[in-house]
């Protein structure tokens, strides 16, 4: 079980006292900060999502950026915050977990967390890869910069993002001494401590840099066990950040790097959607996070991580970067989908992955008419996991297994300059991958699981992918302010094998699915006017989407009496759909005191083939996490004070209209049990804060978020045909906070 709460509570305070007790006594001897001076025009923020530098409005791509600055005025806590700053993107913790991300971009995603299903939208810490969605719900601490780039990156980033990539940049390591240290409170009992440091080791001509930063991140649930009482919905997470670099003047450096983090946070409450009709003594509870759940409150992950980057420059014209990278996460987690005290539907798993990858990039410019980036990729990583399962008391699995891949790409994106305002960009990656799924699926006498009774599935079989994913683009000029680029892109994200696979009942399930393919066209324009106070970025795409893969939870007659009694999670490809949408981002500095930012976006997902029993069902499904509407509206006013230091309000509306939030074969959900798919209505939420600050040390902000306390829906199960189940997990509720925080 680990430390308990309190223990972390005593070590955040701990870690509170002694980073803010000298900090105060270095701020009675710091001189004042100088007034600021308020921005006048926007800044262009550097990106790297063509692994190399540019500033946003320089990129012939969809890509939303967010400063170290920005994420703090915005109160981004973890990855699931950017959702409604960014257009079609929908970002949420999965299902029972509090640190397992579910991620949609455009309609293309991957809700289901099981181990070896590939993720539709890749998550990166750095320039690294992150394989699995357990732990990859990234908590946002010393952190420099966020990119998400939306539409299939195929070619510089490879499978698996066939949606899109989220980059989580950290903050990079320091030629001068600096640091800083935070304290949030806030309601829930939050108690929020950050702290960072960095700089060179044995002196500035040592060539020796390190930076190591640390986070306690600590709130009581939302909601609690009636029967138990304890806490559920709460967050209880360590987090730290090792960097130690060795420079050998500018053109060569080895940087290693080191993160850990251990998540003990308790299971997240759901609220019944309606009453179990086995269990009808245990009706729907009033409030949306309370439970009343018989399985034990633990929920834990430990992730950890650890990379080596050598960048070496031989001439000004090249320069070369090979990253090492090994990444591995254990998780134990309790689900009762029933909810309820009785022995309905429980599961109990563990998981367990680690990953290994290289990758040998260069880039070439020598400042002429061409400039690009080849490179070499190479994964091998493994996924596996066990999930004891006990339906009724009166049926026992144990589903078991692990998925090997094994995978290597070349790819090259090259820049050409046909004209002084016309440039042609063109690439290619090539990927071969093998996926290797050992799988052994067992019924059991009883719930010790000692004594197996019956074989569901076990088998060992490799299947292989070969995938070539081009671009092509065109950017335009028009004049210094104005950039329009039309886009043809491949994005793909790779096949496997289903590991909960009942062979015996459904044979169709233990053989492998396709891997799916997304053809995407996409035109649009960077745009800045008004001397550098106003940008503008419009996007229009339309998608051509191949084999989609879907997870459903399927039931199936377990015993040959003609009922539906059991059920397991079966993975198939759909058919085909196409997606089109608009996105509309802007930024506007009507004066030197106002900023308003925000994005608009449309989305039409339809599925042109679905089969399902022979029958093309494709006008009766809908596609889950795309909501036809979305948009954000920021309003911020920010003033100089007399005394050196600024203060600044912002308040924020975001909407997104009615979404699917599983997916299920609506044909399959007949009266008199079945049940549509979990939807929710449209609606909008409020967030605010105020920023004070005092000088060039000391700040304070105040921040809420979803201050109209609005009820909402991210995800849930449909498993009411065969075991009743019907249930919802919500956003969070209202929430407010108070950070100090003193920068040295």
């Amino acid at each position: 079980m680990g430390r308990s709460k309190n223990s972390r509570k005593y070590l955040s305070l701990a870690i509170a006292s002694a980073l803010l007790a000298p900090a105060a006594w270095a701020q009675e001897s710091a001189p004042t900060g100088q007034q600021s001076q308020q921005a006048t025009t926007l800044d262009k923020i550097t990106v790297t999502s063509r692994k190399r530098e540019e500033t946003l409005q320089e990129v012939p791509i969809a890509v939303t950026a967010f400063t170290a600055e920005a994420l703090d005025k915005l109160a981004v806590e973890d990855l699931s915050d950017l959702d409604a700053l960014v257009p079609n993107l929908t970002v949420y913790a999965a299902r029972g977990s509090s640190s397992t991300v579910t991620a949609y971009i455009r309609g293309i995603g991957q809700s289901d967390p099981l181990w070896g299903v590939d993720p539709g939208v890749g998550i990166y810490l750095d320039d690294v890869y992150i394989a699995r969605p357990q732990g990859a719900l990234l908590d946002v601490f010393d952190v420099q910069r966020v990119e998400v780039l939306r539409g299939p990156q195929g070619t510089l980033y490879g499978k698996n993002t066939i949606g899109g990539a989220i980059k989580y940049i950290s903050r990079g390591l320091p030629t001068d001494f600096e640091g800083n240290a935070s304290v949030t409170i806030g309601n829930y009992n939050q108690l929020d401590v950050k702290a960072a440091v960095g700089g060179p080791i044995g002196g500035a001509d040592s060539g020796l840099r390190g930076r190591i930063a640390v986070a306690s991140l600590n709130r009581d649930g939302f909601g609690k066990n009636v029967v138990t009482d304890q806490e559920v919905s709460d967050k209880e997470i360590l987090a730290l950040r090792g960097q130690l670099g060795a420079y050998a003047g500018d053109d060569f450096d080895v940087q290693f790097a080191f993160d850990w983090v251990d998540d003990q946070s308790g299971v997240r409450g759901a609220q019944m959607l309606e009453g179990s009709r086995f269990v009808p003594s245990a009706p729907p509870m009033d409030s949306r996070y309370d439970v009343r759940n018989g399985m034990p409150n633990v929920n834990d992950t430990e992730l950890k991580g650890a990379s080596m980057t050598v960048n070496w420059r031989p001439n000004e014209d090249w320069a070369l970067k090979y990253v090492l990278a090994k990444r591995e996460s254990d998780t134990e987690t309790n689900i009762d989908f029933d909810t309820t005290q009785a022995k309905i539907a429980d599961v109990k798993a563990f998981y367990s992955d680690q990953q290994v990858s290289h990758e040998l990039q260069a880039n070439f410019d020598a400042g002429g008419r061409a400039r690009g980036v080849m490179g070499l990729y190479a994964f091998n990583g493994d996924a596996g996991g066990q999930v004891l399962n006990n339906f009724f008391n009166l049926l026992f699995g144990d589903t078991q297994g692990k998925i090997r891949t094994e995978s290597i790409a070349l790819y090259a994106d090259w820049t050409f300059d046909l004209t002084e305002r016309l440039k042609l960009d063109v690439g290619a990656r090539y990927t071969d991958e093998d996926k290797r799924a050992q799988v052994l699926n067992l019924g059991y006498s009883d719930a010790t699981f000692s004594r197996p009774i019956s074989v569901a599935a076990n088998f060992d079989k490799t299947i292989n992918f070969k995938n070539t994913s081009p671009k092509i683009s065109l950017d335009y000029q028009v004049t210094d302010d104005v950039m329009l680029y039309a886009l043809a892109t491949r994005g793909f994200k790779s096949g496997g094998y289903n590991i909960r696979a009942q062979a015996t009942a459904v044979p169709r399930s233990a053989e492998p699915f396709d891997d799916e393919v997304v053809d995407s066209y996409e035109i649009g324009s960077k745009m800045s006017f008004l001397d550098q106070t106003l940008f503008l970025n419009l996007a229009a795409f339309h998608n051509k989407y191949k084999d989609i893969q879907l997870s459903v939870f399927t039931a199936y007659d377990s015993n040959g009496d003609g009922t539906d009694d059991a059920f397991f999670g079966d993975f198939t490809n759909a058919g085909e759909g196409t997606v089109n949408g608009v996105e509309f981002e802007y930024q506007w500095l009507p004066t030197r005191n106002w900023a308003i930012t925000g994005n608009l976006a449309w989305l039409d997902g339809k599925y042109d083939e679905f089969r399902y029993a022979g029958l093309n069902i494709a006008d009766e499904q809908e596609f889950t996490n795309a909501p036809e509407f979305s948009g954000a509206f920021n309003v911020e006013y920010r003033t100089d004070l007399a005394n050196g230091g600024n203060l600044s309000a912002r308040i924020g509306y975001s909407y997104q209209s009615e979404v699917i939030a599983t997916t299920e074969i609506i044909r399959a959900e007949v009266p008199p049990f079945g049940r549509g798919p979990i939807t929710q209505d449209g609606y909008g939420l409020v967030n605010a804060g105020v920023t004070w600050r005092m000088n060039d040390a000391w700040s304070f902000s105040l921040n809420g978020s979803n201050l109209a306390d609005e009820e909402y829906l991210t995800t849930g199960y449909n498993l009411n045909r065969a075991l009743g189940v019907y249930t919802g997990f919500y956003g969070s509720p209202r929430q407010y906070s108070l950070t100090a925080r003193y920068d040295f």
